[in-house]
């Protein structure tokens, strides 16, 4: 597996089997594969589909907080770029800017614990949008940004594993399409505590 270095984190990450991350001017780009997710559907609770792009690292210890501007080339419904919560095939959580299937970009989360839930934030009406993950002791917190200085809580939950087990990173996703082209830029790491999850900041 390839490892990558990233501007704006402090270590190197693990990219998924054929997916290619490239970096060019401090922009990190992957174009998910065709068809390709991260889900455990509620419906059928069948084996999970596990095929989407990623690039993940283990962070250090302690609380921490992650985040990016994101922008996602969007075709087809649920495509998406991502930040993600991993700990295993039915432990992790998503945080999302994905194509709605009414046309929208949006902001959603998804969290699976054996099974995948799905959560719809809210409508994004540029063309890009901050994302942030933060760990608070062993506790998460996902926020979205639409000028990367206000955030708006989209969720705070627990995946019941140790924190320090969880892998962190970036995902892309095309589960109904050919492939979309997805950025992150802005990339930044703070190995800080965020001490209100509410407040906005």
């Amino acid at each position: 597996m390839t490892t990558t270095s990233v501007p704006g984190l402090p270590f190197d990450l693990t990219a998924s089997p054929d997916s290619t991350w490239t970096i060019d001017a401090d922009v990190l780009r992957t174009t998910a594969h065709p068809r390709s997710d991260i889900f455990v559907d509620p419906t059928f609770a069948t084996d999970p589909q596990l095929n989407a792009s990623t690039l993940l690292a283990l962070p250090p210890g302690g609380d921490f907080q992650l985040s990016a501007r994101v922008r996602v080339d969007f075709a087809s419904t649920f495509d998406a770029g991502v930040l993600l919560l991993w700990a295993g095939d039915r432990h992790w959580g998503k945080l999302c800017f994905e194509y709605s299937p009414a046309g929208e970009p949006m902001v959603v989360s998804v969290v699976c614990r054996e099974i995948s839930d799905d959560a719809n934030a809210f409508v994004v009406e540029d063309g890009a949008v901050w994302l942030r993950v933060s760990r608070i002791g062993r506790t998460f917190a996902y926020h979205a940004s639409t000028d990367g200085k206000v955030w708006k809580m989209v969720r705070y939950f627990a995946l019941d594993v140790p924190g320090n087990a969880v892998r962190v990173g970036f995902e892309a996703q095309s589960p109904t399409g050919e492939g979309c082209t997805v950025d992150f830029d802005e990339i930044r790491f703070a190995p800080e505590r965020l001490e209100d999850v509410r407040n906005g900041s």
